[in-house]
């Protein structure tokens, strides 16, 4: 694939990236600077077209913009959201990249799940102190009744909506000649097992946020 075309596409997908953010940010939790948005859909289906570097480098770019124009947590924020959607997206696509199909996908984004909210524990745990002005230990407090919840309910829907979006999303990128067949899962359309688990987890996450509000 020629650099320039890549570049065209990487481009479009932080652009994609950044509106979901813009557009799609809920508040699903009591904590105030705890949002959803849909953003990792859209950096992970670029891991899983381009590699774990180019997820990187959406995460990293749509983070700084989202710091400059939206965000209310400043540098805070941007590390957090960084460090929060590579855990995501370049777990899924490191994964992935050693198994081009359709378990190597499903695989990818459950580890991503559970990686992504171990993480968030560590880093809330060290840096909401610092930015809240929080003991840490009321923070400690929060761990496992905030943090792990938001995290998995939010990496839950992300996976879910991954599953249900890429094979149509690379349809789409496809047909307008900005990747080759190759980039994309190996395999015919969603397979049925496919769409059961996206919707069971959408269905768990939606559960887990009316049981935690």
């Amino acid at each position: 694939m020629n650099k320039t075309k890549k570049i065209t596409t990487t481009a479009l997908l932080c652009a994609l990236a950044y509106i979901a953010t813009f557009v799609g940010r809920l508040p699903i939790s009591t904590v105030a600077f705890l949002k959803y948005d849909p953003k990792d859909v859209i950096v992970v289906m670029g891991g899983f077209i381009f590699g774990p570097l180019t997820a990187f480098v959406i995460s990293a770019v749509v983070s700084i913009i989202e710091m400059i124009t939206i965000s209310e947590t400043n540098i805070i924020g941007c590390i957090m959201n960084v460090v929060s959607t590579v855990s995501f997206a370049v777990t899924a696509s490191v994964i992935y990249e050693r198994s081009r199909s359709i378990k190597g996908a499903v695989c990818g984004l459950i580890t991503a799940i559970f990686a992504v909210t171990a993480t968030m524990v560590v880093w809330n745990y060290v840096l909401t102190p610092f930015f809240y002005g929080m003991p840490r230990s009321e923070v400690a407090k929060m761990l496992l009744p905030v943090f792990v919840p938001f995290n998995l309910i939010k990496s839950s829907l992300n996976t879910a909506l991954t599953l249900l979006l890429y094979k149509p999303f690379v349809k789409i990128l496809r047909s307008a000649g900005l990747i080759e067949k190759r980039e994309s899962i190996s395999g015919g359309v969603i397979n049925r097992g496919v769409i059961i688990l996206a919707v069971f987890l959408i269905v768990m996450a939606v559960g887990a946020l009316i049981i935690i509000n």
